[in-house]
């Protein structure tokens, strides 16, 4: 059987005791990731930033689990707005994805207003 390993995300970590992701074999799941700064662990009150934010803790993630955000499925997000929050990720979900023909499935959800202003995601990667 394959061994599970933790996956910390530079710049990123959580406060509980628990890693930016696990992987089996093949297969990370993400933990909870939001769009706080790298460099200052603060939550930026512009959400564009903290969309950059976010899609930059993806990357680091699923690069430091040895592979590249071509190996991402899929990607939910949790937004005040599910509708505005939508529109507001497209422009990051584009660079990051410009092939329509290959683009991870992709979720966007209300928060539920638990963390007002705040954008979370969690992802799952499947390695070649």
């Amino acid at each position: 059987m394959t061994k599970r390993q933790s996956i910390e995300i530079p710049g990123f970590s959580h406060a509980n005791p628990i890693p930016g992701a696990s992987r089996i074999g093949n297969i990370m799941m993400s933990s909870v990731i939001s769009g706080r700064d790298p460099s200052t662990a603060e939550t930026p009150e512009d959400q564009g930033q903290q969309i950059c934010n976010i899609f930059s803790h993806i990357r680091s993630a699923v690069e430091a689990a040895g592979g590249s955000v071509d190996d991402i499925i899929k990607i939910t997000f949790w937004v005040d707005d599910p509708a505005a929050g939508r529109a507001a990720l497209n422009d990051e979900w584009l660079k990051m994805f410009p092939d329509e023909a290959s683009r991870p499935a992709r979720h966007t959800l209300s928060s539920g207003g638990s963390r007002s202003g705040q954008i979370t995601c969690d992802f799952v990667a499947v390695f070649q």
